[in-house]
């Protein structure tokens, strides 16, 4: 089953702490979308390593850059003196055991939120990680974390984003809340899913999504140029025109097949160019590469959590009883 955006919307609250540690693109954008949504700047802190970046970030947006990943935690220097409500992670897979086994001490102090937003990284995994120091030992006392995985894409760079969420154990439903509200200022369709291996589906359709979008437009202005139009003029119309098309998907009560079919005339142009899309297997190639999208992402999910088990560990009670997932 699968939850729409509208299920777990609600005003964005804007006292809460919210921490990023890795301050990319996607956590550029979140800032970004948080700021436009007239989020207090004082309630963000970013941890960037890359001194450079670090000061990029506290002059475009006037939020607090903190020196290492636990002070963004602990929200050190704030005027409240309390922690992080949220932890949103935005490193690199790569990089997020070792992140988070560093924070590990920090986040089962203050119990927040967190949110990951690192692809193929799975919440068991993490959790293991959050509970756990840099040596793979258990903490004492330690419990489960309250954890998201997001998968979001490229065009919430420009607040068109489209993303999926996964709850994992012992997330409240206020917390979902939370996430859909922080998700929202940058991705224009959220969705929760209710088991974690459909995120690997989400990474294969809108995840990877834009790069097939990209290569059409690729492919298009360069069919295009090949028969005579300039080529900024085939780029600008084949660009507006997957643009336009997305845009009457989203909005139309029509389903995508019956939009096509207005479009297409008998014996006309659109006619001829589709039979040929079919005739080429072209529905067969989109479904295989979907396939072969979500079987490498499961792939990574593997890759980047392997060598250690599953640890269960004992769940915080919270103030509305449990998950609603």
């Amino acid at each position: 089953m699968i939850a729409s955006s509208s299920a777990c919307s609600a005003p964005l609250d804007k006292s809460k702490r919210i921490a990023f540690i890795g301050g990319g693109n996607m956590a550029s954008a979140m800032i970004g979308g948080l700021l436009a949504n007239a989020y207090p700047p004082t309630n963000i802190v970013v941890s960037e390593p890359t001194p450079e970046r670090a000061a990029h970030l506290e002059a475009l947006f006037n939020i607090n850059v903190a020196s290492t990943n636990e002070d963004a935690v602990q929200f050190t220097g704030h005027p409240s003196r309390k922690p992080a409500d949220i932890v949103i992670l935005a490193v690199k897979p790569q990089v997020m055991k070792l992140a988070a086994s560093a924070l590990a001490k920090a986040v089962q102090s203050t119990r927040p939120l967190v949110i990951s937003v690192a692809a193929g990284i799975r919440t068991v995994d993490l959790n293991r990680w959050l509970s756990s120091d840099e040596n793979g030992s258990i903490l004492p006392s330690a419990r489960n974390i309250a954890i998201v995985r997001a998968m979001p894409n490229t065009p919430a760079l420009v607040s068109e984003g489209a993303t999926g969420l996964f709850a994992g154990l012992g997330v409240t439903h206020q917390q979902k809340i939370e996430t859909y509200n922080v998700i929202a200022s940058v991705s224009s369709r959220t969705y929760w899913v209710e088991q974690e291996n459909l995120i690997d589906v989400v990474t294969a359709l809108s995840g990877s999504g834009p790069a097939y979008f990209f290569f059409m437009i690729e492919c298009l202005e360069q069919a295009a140029h090949q028969l005579g139009l300039p080529k900024d003029v085939a780029r600008g119309l084949a660009a507006q025109t997957a643009f336009g098309a997305g845009k009457m998907a989203v909005t139309s009560k029509h389903e995508p097949r019956e939009l096509r079919l207005q479009v297409t005339s008998p014996d006309g142009t659109t006619e001829a160019a589709i039979r040929t899309l079919e005739t080429a297997g072209t529905r067969k190639i989109f479904a295989q590469a979907v396939v072969d999208a979500m079987k490498r992402s499961m792939e990574l999910g593997e890759l980047f959590g392997k060598d250690s088990a599953p640890v269960i560990l004992s769940s915080e009670s919270t103030c509305d009883g449990a998950s609603d997932r």
